[in-house]
């Protein structure tokens, strides 16, 4: 099976010229470097949250995903390190931008709106706390930069690249879609504050949801019973392990330190649970 990408987290094979595997490793990034130590269980966990989602959603956008089962693939996947973590997908014209939702006054925008009270060229209002809820959702896309951090752009820039027509549809899709998924995650004691979508066009020229979705590797999910204004809230992804980077002065630091084993089950333990809460 000729493998086609192996990403920071993901390993992708080719099955044919419309369709692809993809495997989702235990392997953990932070701050852009890939962490040395892997993460137990955690590409299960992230593959079953974004399977769930691609369900939970399919109504609302049509998804890449084909098949969870090993048995429709190639026989080169039906071992048992495939299973859980693996996926046979619908391959697409994949779109050059992250589509970030953010719901929550935290992270990039925080730093922006305290330095002039804005964010990605949107003018916020005064009063913000660290956290909080903001009055309505962001829609901020970036494209991905040849080298280095991806480059924020505007909605305007994807109209003059995309079009008026799709990218209203991939503005109104990405709204919905996280409004409908942040209720239900509410409902389960998760706040997603922020996430980020792939899109690409099948066979067709039709928006199709691609790579991952929701997860704790795309989003930020934060424990609802411990949040509060003004501080950084307890959360189910890999925040913990951002933390721990930055205290011990590691952050984006390469070749990353070996993780200690008491870090990795913590981060583990959070992958796990954030599963089982959405999941069930």
């Amino acid at each position: 099976m000729e493998k086609i990408a192996s990403g920071k987290v993901r390993e992708i094979y080719k099955v044919s010229d419309d369709r692809l595997i993809i495997v989702t490793t235990d392997r953990i990034s932070a701050f852009d470097v890939i962490m040395p130590t892997p993460v137990p269980g955690k590409g299960k966990a992230l593959n079953g949250i974004s399977s769930f989602w691609f369900n939970y959603t399919k109504d609302i956008i049509p998804n890449h995903m084909i098949s969870e089962n090993l048995k429709d693939m190639p026989e080169e996947f039906h071992g048992e390190e495939f299973e859980g973590r693996t996926i046979l997908v619908k391959r697409l014209k994949m779109l050059p931008y992250e589509i970030i939702v953010r719901g929550y006054m935290f992270g990039s925008i925080w730093k922006g709106y305290q330095k002039d009270g804005s964010f990605c060229g949107i003018k916020l209002r005064d009063g913000y706390q660290l956290a909080e809820k903001l009055d309505k959702p962001l829609f901020t896309p970036s494209t991905k930069a040849a080298e280095g951090h991806d480059i924020n752009v505007s909605l305007e820039y994807i109209e003059n690249d995309l079009g008026k027509e799709l990218t209203d549809r991939i503005y109104n899709v990405a709204m919905e879609v996280y409004k409908r998924c942040s209720e239900y995650a509410a409902t389960k004691g998760i706040i997603i504050a922020d996430t980020k979508f792939e899109f690409g066009l099948d066979e067709n020229g039709e928006l199709v949801l691609g790579d991952e979705v929701l997860t704790p590797d795309s989003s930020r999910f934060w424990n609802a019973e411990t949040y509060k204004l003004g501080i950084s809230p307890e959360s189910y992804d890999k925040q913990f392990l951002r933390d721990w980077l930055t205290a011990n002065n590691y952050a984006g630091v390469s070749p990353a330190p070996e993780i200690p084993s008491d870090i990795i089950e913590k981060t583990s333990e959070k992958y796990r649970t954030c599963y089982k809460l959405i999941v069930g």
